[in-house]
Order: C-alpha cells, then sequence, then structure tokens
C-alpha cells in the first residue's frame, strides 16, 4: 500500500483472505479469488459496455466495505477541499431523482454532489446493447416496465416534467402470424407453452402448447395438483382484497406469506405452490412466496394507481430510459442530442459532462462511500465528513446534509454513528440476489415452428421468456418476425422454498458470487439446446451474445410484519421514512416494501422535503 492511500489488489486479497478465513479457501472458486474477466464476461457496446450489473470492481469495493478493510488498516485520505450543501449517495433513479428534486427546490443555488458506485448512473435501472448483424438491439438490466399514472397524479407531473410522453409508446409492428408483447415477461394464451424437463418423465422433456385451454391435458403434473392448478385458473376469488394502503385487509396479509394467502384463497396445497408458481408467484421480490409478505403481491397497485387500461409499456432499454431523462433534465449537456424520448434513448452519454466544477450538480461515477459521519455531537453538528474510495485512493468531502439512496445492506457498515434504533431496523431489511441474462438471437424461428413467441419451464436456469416488440423511439427495425434478431431476457432466481428467510437469499448470493462467467453461459446455452433443438436451434449458429448482470441484493424481500410491523410495533422502514437521523435522510426505494422505480422517486421526494428543512 502506498503512502497516498492506493490499495492494491495484494492488499485487497490479503486484507480479505484474513478476514474471511476458510470460506474463501472452500470449495466452488470464491468471488474474491476470480479474475475479472471471468466474473463480468461479455459486456456488450455502448454507454453500458463496462456496466453490466455489479461488476467485478463494484463487488470487490462492497466486500472490503463489508469486510472492514479500512477499518484493519489506516489508509491516508485525501480531502478534495470541497463543501457541498447536500451530497446523494447511490446515482440510481433514487438518488438521480433526488438530486433533481433538491436542484429544483433550491432554484440550483445551492451545490450538490451525486456519489455513484457504478461506471455508468442508474442503479439497476441500465441497459445491454448488441450489434447483432449489423442491428442495434437494446435490453434491459434489471428495472423494467413502466406504468402510466393516474391523471393528475404526483408522478404524471413529474414524468411530465421530464419530457417522458406516454403517447410516444409506439411500438415494432409485428410482422408474423404469431402474437409477440412489447415486455420480457410471459404470460399466456395461444402463444404460450410450457416445457417440462427431461425428470418430468421423458428424456427429451414435453412441450405444452397454450396449456389452459387444454386444461394442462398432457402435462406431466400429479393429478391433484393439475387439479388444482386449473381450478385457481378457473374460480374466481371470492376473498376480500385490500382497498387501500393501511386498511384492515392489507394489515391482515402482512402478517401471513404469500403461499399463506395463495393456499388460502386457491385452495392450493404448498407442495403445488413450490413446485409449479415459485419462484415465478414472488418473483417481483426475487424469492418465492413462502417467505414473503402476503402484502406484497398487493402493494404496488395500491400505493401507486396507474392507468392499467393502457397496460405496462416499456423504454427500449427499461427503466434506463428514465434514468437517462433525469439525467437530460439534471445536466442538458450530459447527454448529447434533442431533449425527446428518441433523443435521449438513442444518443451517447457525455460522461465528461456530469462532474464539472461550478456547475450546481454533479455526479462522480466510480466512487463508494465507504464512511459517513458527522463531524462532532450528531444533534449539533453543521456538516458532515464522507469518504469514498475512486480508482483505489481514498477521498474525503465535506457537506451539510446527506441523502442516502444507496443499498440499505451497506447503511449500517458506512454511517458509522447511526444510532442503534436505526441499526436494528435496517438488520431487517433482507435482499435476494437475481440474475438478468440477456441472450441476443439471431433470429427466434425456433420458438415461431412451436408457434409461440413465449414460455415458462420447470427445471434447469431461469423460468421464463417472452419476445417482444421494442419502441420505436429506441430507433430499431421497425417491424418484427421470427426471422428478426432480438434479445431475449432470463431472469434468474434463487429461491430454496422451506428454508428461512436468511438461509435462501445467502445460499443464493453465494451461488450468485461464486459461479463464472462461463459456467452460467454454458447453462444457458445447454437450457435452449434442450428446449429448442429438436425445432432447429443451434446455439454456435443462433446465439450472436449472452451477457449477464448479476445483483446481488437486487431485491428487498419483505417479510411478514415488513409493511405495518407486528405485535404493536411498527415496521422498520418507519423509523427512516419518519425521522432523518442529524443531518442524514434516508431515500432508499426499499422503504416503501417493493422493488419499483416509482418507490424510488417518491422515497427521494420524501428526504428532499426532510433535508430541506434541517436549516429552516
Amino acid at each position: 500500500m502506498s503512502d497516498h492511500g492506493k490499495i492494491t489488489r495484494r492488499d485487497f486479497l490479503n486484507g480479505t483472505l484474513l478476514a474471511s478465513g476458510a470460506a474463501l479457501v472452500s470449495t466452488a472458486c470464491p468471488f474474491q479469488l476470480m479474475a475479472a474477466e471471468d466474473w463480468n464476461g461479455n459486456t456488450g457496446i455502448g454507454d453500458y459496455a463496462d456496466a453490466n450489473g455489479n461488476t467485478h470492481q463494484v463487488m470487490a469495493d462492497g466486500h472490503m466495505i463489508r469486510d472492514h478493510v479500512f477499518d484493519r488498516t489506516p489508509v491516508a485520505i485525501q480531502s478534495t477541499g470541497e463543501t457541498y450543501d447536500c451530497v446523494i449517495v447511490g446515482g440510481g433513479i433514487s438518488g438521480l431523482s433526488a438530486a433533481l428534486f433538491y436542484q429544483r427546490a433550491t432554484s440550483a443555488k445551492k451545490s450538490c454532489l451525486v456519489l455513484e458506485n457504478h461506471p455508468i448512473f442508474g442503479g439497476e435501472a441500465k441497459r445491454n446493447e448488441f450489434n447483432v448483424d449489423g442491428q442495434h438491439l437494446i435490453a434491459s438490466q434489471g428495472s423494467a416496465m413502466w406504468f402510466q399514472p393516474m391523471p393528475g397524479s404526483f408522478l404524471e407531473h413529474f414524468y411530465d416534467s421530464l419530457g417522458i410522453d406516454p403517447r410516444q409508446f409506439q411500438y415494432q409492428q409485428n410482422a408474423g402470424s404469431i402474437a409477440t408483447g412489447v415486455t420480457p415477461y410471459a404470460g399466456d394464451g395461444s402463444n404460450f407453452g410450457f416445457f417440462f424437463g427431461a425428470g418430468a418423465g421423458r428424456a427429451d422433456g414435453t412441450w405444452l402448447i397454450d396449456p389452459w385451454t387444454k386444461k394442462l391435458e398432457g402435462a406431466p403434473i400429479a393429478a391433484e395438483a393439475k387439479c388444482e392448478l386449473l381450478a385457481m385458473q378457473t374460480t374466481p376469488d371470492h376473498r376480500p382484497k385490500p382497498r387501500r394502503h393501511g386498511d384492515a385487509i392489507a394489515r391482515q396479509l402482512d402478517s401471513i406469506t404469500l403461499e399463506d394467502d395463495l393456499m388460502m384463497r386457491h385452495g392450493l396445497s404448498r407442495d403445488t405452490i413450490r413446485r409449479y408458481l415459485s419462484p415465478v408467484t414472488g418473483g417481483g421480490s426475487g424469492i418465492g412466496a413462502d417467505v414473503l409478505s402476503a402484502y406484497s403481491d398487493y402493494a404496488p397497485d395500491l400505493l401507486f394507481p396507474w392507468e392499467q387500461q393502457h397496460g405496462p409499456q416499456m423504454f427500449p432499454g427499461g427503466n434506463t430510459g428514465v434514468a437517462r431523462h433525469i439525467v437530460k433534465a439534471l445536466l442538458p449537456n450530459a447527454i448529447q442530442g434533442p431533449a425527446t424520448m428518441a433523443g435521449i434513448c438513442q444518443s451517447r452519454v457525455n460522461f465528461a459532462a456530469l462532474d464539472q466544477p461550478h456547475q450546481p450538480t454533479r455526479i462522480r461515477l466510480r466512487s463508494t462511500v465507504i464512511s459517513i459521519q458527522h463531524e462532532g455531537e450528531p444533534a449539533h453538528s453543521s456538516h458532515v465528513s464522507i469518504v469514498y474510495l475512486r480508482e483505489g485512493w481514498l477521498y474525503r468531502v465535506r457537506c451539510r446534509s446527506v441523502i442516502l439512496a444507496n443499498g440499505s445492506w451497506t447503511i449500517n457498515s458506512i454511517v458509522r454513528d447511526l444510532p442503534a434504533a436505526y441499526r436494528h431496523a435496517y438488520a431487517q431489511f433482507f435482499r435476494a440476489p437475481c440474475i438478468m441474462a440477456n441472450v441476443a438471437v439471431r433470429n427466434w424461428r425456433f420458438l415461431a415452428r412451436l408457434g409461440i413467441s413465449q414460455c415458462q419451464w420447470f427445471g434447469g436456469i431461469g423460468n421464463y421468456l417472452a419476445v417482444r416488440r421494442v419502441a420505436t423511439f429506441g430507433g430499431g427495425a421497425p417491424s418484427l418476425s421470427p426471422d428478426n434478431p432480438t434479445v431475449l431476457t432470463l431472469k434468474i432466481l434463487f429461491a430454496n422454498p422451506g428454508r428461512s428467510l436468511p438461509e435462501q437469499v445467502n445460499t443464493g448470493r453465494y451461488q450468485l458470487m461464486t459461479t463464472p462467467f462461463s459456467v452460467y453461459e454454458k447453462q444457458l446455452r445447454d437450457q435452449f439446446a434442450t428446449m429448442f433443438g429438436k425445432q432447429g436451434f443451434d446455439g454456435h449458429r443462433d446465439i450472436a451474445g449472452i451477457i449477464l448482470n448479476r445483483w446481488g441484493h437486487a431485491y428487498l424481500v419483505p417479510q411478514p410484519g415488513f409493511f405495518f410491523g407486528t405485535n404493536g410495533k411498527p415496521g422498520p422502514a418507519e423509523l427512516m421514512r419518519r425521522q432523518p437521523f442529524a443531518r442524514i435522510a434516508f431515500a432508499n426505494s426499499d422503504l416503501s416494501g417493493i422493488m419499483d422505480h416509482r418507490a424510488s422517486i417518491i422515497e427521494a421526494h420524501r428526504a428532499v422535503r426532510q433535508v430541506a428543512s434541517l436549516d429552516e
């Protein structure tokens, strides 16, 4: 380690190996010993080429915080000499929204710095880009769907202020006879199929097309489970549902698991839920129904009512489009080109414009915050000291207020003077891992030969995929047929029904962290070959590229009691939402209990109002 605080890879490995002991030299190629290229794999092209999910560098920096490397080994810290009115930790949609709300609330007369640990802003609202046979294709890395808000709502005014126009969500024309959707999420219908792998009775697996119309006839499912699943599809649900957030039914649902609710509403057995519905049911929280609060299935639509008759919409790169619109509004020169939906989607990011002196708001990338502490007694402090790691060096800035819009799992480690009550609350936040795998294919004739454009399977890696038509302002081809290249997105979750919540998320995260890209790539290729080989699929010929986006803490998992508390005590998020800690406000998206970019915006708005009142 140099006198200036440079941390070498050898220093990092020495520190983490000593800290983690035998766990790091066990069987399965631990992350800390994996080379960057083995972890990252292919990264695509364009602005996001170095930012596919949690990159090796992001993980390495995060693990130094987790393993308290800086506490054990004092390192020289360089002061930048900067003092800001507000520092926002995290450059996802929550952090970017907070920066924009702060800029507007202060008429751009106060200074604000956003510290983001990834190579580009957006958090999980990022995209992957491919060039397939001369065609530019875009797919989301995480946050995907956009919902048209109710007229006159806060969210409608916010989107409108960014220039997001719902009328412009026009999509590629469907050039073939098989219907396609506009999101990567599978549904049902005649263009949908189930695939049951070799373990279901046939060595080469079994396809069932349009399974619900066929009443699961021919599906290798036990008769009792088949009856349960069919009844779920056809029998109306007469049990009462919550009408508003926090009503008696909502609170009752928050006291049980989603699995319990499914059993009561539809007469399903636990085995049927775990065998055939998990983890797709509960996938919005990244894990199976057996550990989730039942209210998690109802909360999004009650917290954020939307124009459901229009259906979910999607930017070409998912909610990357929202993040880019916010950045364009904050720093017009940061995204070149016109402030139109097409211009913001297709233009390149001007990275140099993100962090310029004398501009009221600055976004500093590749900057991992490792320490936040009030200067003096928090209740009487006028400033907060922040230390961050950037390209192996430690820097210090000062500020008058802080908004935490970063991962909730890091807060107990980096906020050094955080009171016990806040620490206890954050200890009740569990996060599930997820991999979003984007597979670019030169065509999807192998699906068309089955008469489908979407499917779900049981066994193997992932659970479902769907061909999607992309919004035309992304600049792609005007129509989509089975002969066109496209990107198929697979969500890979790590549910282990029957185990405790901590055990499930920790086991899944370890699996995500210790598996090289090459292993996942082979599993994905084998999965496609198993399902589509008889339809002429050839991975060497038909797959143009695979990008893995690993999110070690992708989803908040709201356990029963998370939303409204238990035994007369409030839910764990209420303390942070209600009360800043001295000069630190909390804007983590998961404070709402759901993983939704709309929650990010709402929590950011609340946090900005809280810090704005600090010096009044």
